[in-house]
């Protein structure tokens, strides 16, 4: 009989649901997908009731729910954490000691009664796992490797912030960690606080917007806020942060440090921002490595695994590649708290004596990311009948045909095809596509399609077996969380005029693929096999038609929006914005033939597809 675990996180931010069958993953999702509020910290019952369907089952059906910390310990550390910070951090306290004495203090039990709902349904064991356990069993068990060092760097779980594993088979060995305050997450989040983007989720602003400045303050942060060992063991100087008084990241301490006050949210970048992250960057880096390092001396592996928010940084991720001493590189595409949902199901399954079925395929057990849920032809035809939307019909062939046709001639696509991923990353499943060869389509695509920063960077599709030629990567990069330089064959040899800086370097030429170079030359690649069927074919036909095996991929959203789900949001995503053709499943969808756009009427009054 099958095995069914349940994994949950919830309650901070990213909630998750995950199902492992037998220790196969065979449904997940993010709760923001269904609540359209990103990075919702809800109970996710929208994502677990999706994974329930998705493998024909009742709740009844499920052995256990693994929920991806322990909730007891983390009150501890938030209780140590106030008392240390007394009297300063008295507002603090107030605001939220109550929910910890109250329900956050037993989130497993509010598990179980969001699980039985109002009519007391029986609910499975609930057991709590610990947070970076889940990390560690997220990356380990899914990856495609019998053994391996595991190495989890995020900003605070229950005291945890950095945590040195060893896995064998179906077992995880804890070797080594750091506690908090001392995390390198919250280093991190505090220079994305005081440039002026959103913790928690503007890191991978920070982590863009690097590359247009100089490490001008790294001596400075070394010198005052972190003090890192040979082994990349670290303590913070926690005098100079905000997080353990207040609801700020940082102060006074950082204005006095760094020339002045936070940026404002919205206010313009200067050159201290663009140096400031290019400084918080490069500290993060030499940190990293020498974890890695000290993973692969304690444990004897030659292959690493990676999880925890900061293994998002996929920049410092291709620095461990070229330098940490590893033969291979693998990282959880849902690194972030979503994918405690994912490793906290792993952890309990594999506990229960299931085994990893995926070993020796040669393929991790993730499936693509494609975990979430898919809309058939004939659904997606129901919504777009009842709606009276223009369409064609060619089928997935002609679609991919047409698709590159219209990319060669400059055409922007939304790409909606199969199971959605999992994780942060579209990997061509809720997709925007573009011409990566248009040296106006990176500013096109950020400013006009997903209304946001002109710096922002875009990932680069390509097709696996192509890849060398267009890039510089020792391993595949299938989920988009390893970032190479572009090769030297597709490089362009004039380098930077003299006095081009900051956003202004943009405009410069720098490869044949420029709206996925990044100013560094660097590229976030995803190396594109048959894990994602559709985009490989789209692929294929962009080649045959242009020679250029690559295309630009960003996620099919736009700012402060999460990914589509449905064939409805990804309708009014594509009505809304200057995307030219959609693609869902085996139809297509030319902007030209639709009708006027009604936002009340067609958005709020559409029929959803759930």
């Amino acid at each position: 009989m099958t095995q069914l675990v349940l994994g949950l996180s919830a309650f901070y931010h990213d909630s998750a649901a995950a199902l492992v069958a037998d220790g196969v993953p065979v449904a997940a999702a993010q709760e923001e997908r269904f609540s359209r509020r990103r990075h919702d910290p809800s109970f996710p019952h929208e994502a677990v009731g999706y994974c329930l369907r998705e493998a024909g089952a009742e709740l009844a059906d499920v052995a256990a729910v693994a929920y991806y910390e322990d909730p007891a310990l983390k009150f501890r550390r938030v209780l140590a954490t106030y008392a240390g910070a007394a009297p300063q951090g008295l507002p603090s306290f107030l605001d939220g000691m109550p929910a910890w004495l109250g329900w956050k203090r037993h989130a497993t039990r509010a598990v179980r009664d969001h699980l039985a709902g109002p009519r007391g349904r029986a609910v499975p064991e609930v057991v709590a796992r610990r947070h970076h356990e889940s990390h560690a069993a997220s990356a380990f068990f899914a990856s495609p490797y019998p053994s391996a060092a595991v190495l989890c760097v995020d900003g605070v779980g229950e005291w945890a912030t950095t945590t040195v594993w060893q896995g064998v088979g179906t077992r995880l060995r804890h070797l080594a960690e750091l506690r908090f305050p001392h995390s390198l997450g919250l280093l991190y989040s505090a220079f994305t606080y005081f440039c002026g983007f959103k913790v928690d989720s503007g890191e991978y602003k920070l982590m863009g917007l690097a590359p247009y400045g100089t490490p001008r303050f790294a001596p400075l942060i070394r010198e005052r806020l972190i003090d890192v060992k040979p082994d990349g063991s670290f303590r913070l100087d926690v005098t100079w942060f905000e997080f353990l008084r207040g609801r700020v990241m940082t102060g006074p301490g950082f204005e006095q440090l760094f020339g002045g006050p936070r940026r404002r949210p919205e206010g313009p970048l200067t050159e201290r921002e663009f140096d400031l992250a290019a400084s918080v960057q490069q500290v993060t880096e030499e940190v990293v490595l020498r974890l890695a390092r000290t993973a692969r001396r304690l444990t004897g592996e030659p292959r690493l695994c990676l999880a925890g928010g900061v293994a998002l940084n996929c920049v410092a991720n291709g620095r461990l590649l070229e330098d940490a001493g590893l033969t291979e590189l693998w990282v959880q595409p849902a690194a972030g708290d979503a994918g405690g949902a994912l490793g906290a199901a792993l952890a309990e399954a594999h506990e229960r004596g299931a085994p990893r079925a995926h070993l020796g395929s040669g393929r991790d057990a993730m499936a693509g990311a494609l975990l979430g849920p898919a809309y058939s032809d004939d659904e997606i035809g129901a919504y777009l009948d009842a709606h009276g939307i223009p369409y064609e019909r060619p089928g997935f062939d002609g679609v991919a045909r047409q698709v590159a046709g219209a990319l060669a001639g400059g055409a922007i696509v939304g790409w909606f095809q199969g199971r959605m991923e999992f994780g942060p990353r579209a990997l061509g499943s809720r997709s925007i596509l573009a011409d990566p060869r248009d040296p106006g389509m990176q500013s096109a695509l950020n400013l006009r399609t997903k209304f946001r920063e002109s710096f922002r960077p875009f990932a680069p599709a390509v097709l696996a077996e192509d890849a060398k030629d267009w890039f510089d990567l020792r391993q595949e990069s299938p989920y988009m969380l390893i970032v190479g330089r572009v090769a030297a064959a597709q490089r362009l040899a004039a380098g930077v005029p003299a006095g081009v800086r900051g956003l202004d370097l943009l405009h410069v030429p720098r490869s044949t693929v420029p709206a996925v170079t990044h100013v560094d030359g660097s590229a976030r690649v995803q190396t594109v096999d048959g894990r994602h069927p559709r985009l490989r074919r789209l692929l294929l036909a962009f080649k045959e038609r242009t020679g250029c095996p690559v295309l630009v991929n960003t996620s099919f959203n736009v700012r402060g929006e999460p990914i589509v789900r449905t064939p409805r949001e990804a309708y009014a995503c594509f009505m809304r914005t200057n995307i030219d053709l959609l693609a869902l499943g085996g139809f297509l969808l030319r902007k030209e033939d639709q009708p006027p756009w009604q936002e009340e009427r067609d958005w709020r009054g559409g029929i959803p597809m759930d």
